[in-house]
Parts: C-alpha cells; structure tokens; sequence
C-alpha cells in the first residue's frame, strides 16, 4: 500500500498544458513552509470530452516534476472511476478515486446485512466518540437501515479495488480513496461510522473519503449554504475517522477528502481550524479553475487573445444547455445574469478578466459567467490548436494566473500561518 502524504491537494490540467504553473504554487508553497502534494487529476468524463488519455496527464506531471527539480512525492489520480472506466487508468495512476455514488441505495442481500449486523455488535446501543459531544444511539434497525443502504456501495468498492489490484499484478502500490460525495443526502456521523466499518470489513486500505456535506458545493464558486453546519460535520467526521481507525484498524493516515473544493473559500477557515486543533489530514480537490485561469490570462493578454477568450464565452452561451446537463447537479447559473455574447463582445480586458475572477469584493465579478465558462471547457477542445497555441504564445501571463491562484487563494488560506 502506497502511503498518502499528510496534505494533499488536487489540481485539474485539462489540456495537459499547466503542470509547470502548477507545481511553480506548490514550490513557493514549500518555501513558506508549506509542505502540500500535488495530485494531478481528471476524470474520464473530462477525457472523453477533450479527447485526451490519462497518460498525458502523467506525462506532463511528470515533465513538469523534472524539469523544475521537485524532489518531493507528487501523484496522478484516476478520478470518480468505475468498473467500466478505470482500465485506461491503471498504468499510469498512482491514487484511484473509487465513486460508488451510483451504487448508494442499492438494497445488499438480507442475509450479507444480516451477517454485518452479527460482526458489529459494538454498534449497538450507546457509542462514545471522542470530539463529539452527544453519544450515538443505535438500535439493530439503525444499522439495518443504514446498511441496506450503504453496504452494497462498500462491496462495489471492493470489486474496483481488487480489480485494480488484479490489473497491477496483484501490488497494491497505490492511495485508495472512496468518494461518496455526488449523492443528494449528506451521510450522517452514524452513518460515517457505519460505513467505515464496512469498508474495514472489505478489506479496502482505503486512505481518504469523501462524504457528502450540507450546501452547494458548485463548481468554481464559493460555497452556498450554513457554514456553521459545515464545520460541524467536518469536525464530527473528524472524529470519526480517528475513532474507526482505532476500532476497526483502518490505515492510520486516514483523511477527509473535499471535492469541488475549487473556491470554497468561505469554508477554508473552518477546515484551517479542525486541522490544526486536530492534526488531522486533508485531501482538496481544486481542479476545474485552472482552466478558468487559462481564460482569464487569455482575456489579460488583450489582442487575438481576447478575441479567443470571447469567442469561448460566445459558442459556451450558444451550447449552454448542452455543456451544462452533465453538470446539471453542481452548477446554480441565472440566465438573467449571463451577458449577451454581443455585450461582451464589445468588452475590454479589463471588463471581461473582472467578470471572470472570483473576487466578491469586485462588483464586476459574475458567478454565472464563471459557472458557464467553468463547465464550458469542451468548447476550447473543440478549438484544438487555436486555444493550445495561443495557451503558448501567452504562457508567462497565463502561467502566472494558474500559479497565483493555487498559491495565493487556496494554499496559504488553507495552509498558511
């Protein structure tokens, strides 16, 4: 079993063309003392869109790890893969995202439960969890219910992981995660601790999850919803985790995981808190805005640049229905606040870097520009050469937007002293 490093932060390079800007954050991160790990990731969903492989997101991490003398762990993650998708990931991947979101709520057979029950009496009746106030009370029909519920995703995980395994010549030499995130209920502290027992009894090292918290979690934007809530779910499941590891014999390093934590600023001071009074471990997902830094060091650049970055608002805005369904969950866009392509057209590049950066403060900033632009990334694959050329005629400006976004709005918030 690969170890997973203490903190690890996801980031997205949907073009293969932003690893060197990328690692630039997490180098200067390192010399402010802040020790963080790079996880390439993309989803399969992503590749088919583009028309890439997973091998080039490992072959542009690791020229980017030669070719700026990083000498610290940095890994490649099979992003949200099942059974049918993850066979392109094995050989380069080093850390699979298991997603059984689909799989919640599918009924385990009676007697498979039944058995569950009969191994865990030690979740019946009253349960002390350090860090929570109020003890859990569990009858046989609580894990019953939460069982059927859950169980059948944890055997699905199973199958993956063996699968992978299998595919790697029986070494598991890899980071395990589950996501359980893209279901419409968040699971609760009970059912954290049920299902962590579960996954023990899978056998599945598994070294971070991803649960399901209150609140939009949309792409790109900030997070919508009661940040109260949200730092008391991070902290009970917190608490969880540190008590399933020490009953059920999970790894030690166990860790939360925050998918689309892309700009979820307004929760970035909650998570700092429970980390440091912890010493807990954190794995963030930012990837979608590097693709939006990308458009916004196009729209700085001004001339053909901001021509590009205009036509990509333009054709997202004409093929809005189409780029957002399979978003459909995770995006909250007002088509009242979209502009016209003509208006925008017509903006500087002052006007359109303002609406397309998120910075509340700016009341130029538009969040359901920046939502249909951040899952408009298609439009720029479908551009091809256009958009990769003028990513490289533009890379020291667009370089330094994918770099000071990681490092100066994500890291040193999250991270910093």
């Amino acid at each position: 079993m690969k170890t997973c490093p203490k903190f690890t932060f996801g980031v997205g390079d949907r073009f293969a063309q932003s690893a060197h800007a990328q690692l630039k954050a997490f180098i200067a991160a390192k010399e402010l003392g802040i020790d963080i790990v790079p996880v390439w990731n993309k989803s399969n969903r992503e590749h088919d869109i583009i028309g890439s492989q997973p091998q080039q997101t490992r072959d542009a991490a690791d020229k980017a790890v030669a070719d700026l003398g990083w000498s610290n762990d940095y890994l490649l993650d099979a992003d949200h893969i099942n059974l049918d998708t993850v066979d392109r990931f094995i050989a380069p991947s080093d850390f699979f995202t298991l997603d059984v979101a689909d799989d919640i709520g599918e009924a385990a057979d009676t007697l498979e439960i039944d058995a569950f029950i009969d191994r865990h009496p030690e979740l019946i009746g009253t349960i002390t969890v350090k860090g929570i106030d109020q003890p859990f009370n569990l009858t046989k029909e609580d894990i019953r219910k939460t069982a059927n519920q859950f169980l059948k995703a944890t055997q699905k995980a199973k199958l993956i992981y063996n699968h992978i395994v299998d595919a790697k010549g029986g070494v598991d030499d890899f980071v395990t995660e589950i996501s359980m995130d893209e279901t419409e209920n968040p699971q609760t502290p009970p059912e954290m601790l049920i299902i962590l027992a579960a996954i023990a009894d899978q056998g599945i090292p598994i070294q971070t999850i991803a649960p399901k918290f209150t609140g939009r979690f949309n792409k790109g934007v900030d997070y919508v919803g009661d940040i109260a809530q949200f730092e008391k779910e991070f902290n009970d499941d917190l608490a969880v985790i540190a008590h399933a590891i020490s009953t059920y014999g999970l790894p030690v390093g166990l860790k939360l995981s925050v998918h689309s934590g892309s700009d979820k600023f307004s929760i970035y001071e909650p998570i700092k808190k429970a980390l440091a009074r912890t010493g807990a471990g954190l794995h963030i997902k930012t990837a979608g805005t590097n693709w939006l830094e990308e458009v916004i060091g196009l729209a700085e650049a001004g001339g053909d640049a901001l021509e590009l970055a205009k036509d990509i608002y333009a054709k997202a805005l004409d093929k809005k229905a189409a780029l957002c369904e399979p978003y459909a969950t995770v995006i909250d866009i007002d088509d009242a606040n979209l502009p016209s392509a003509e208006a925008v057209k017509q903006w500087t590049s002052e006007q359109y870097v303002a609406a397309l950066t998120h910075d509340q403060k700016n009341p130029a900033y538009n969040k359901d520009l920046r939502q249909l632009l951040h899952v408009g990334f298609k439009i720029a694959a479908q551009l091809g050469d256009r958009y990769l050329e003028a990513l490289n005629a533009n890379q020291e400006i667009v370089g330094k937007k994918v770099t000071g976004n990681l490092l100066d709005r994500h890291m040193i918030p999250l991270f910093g002293e």
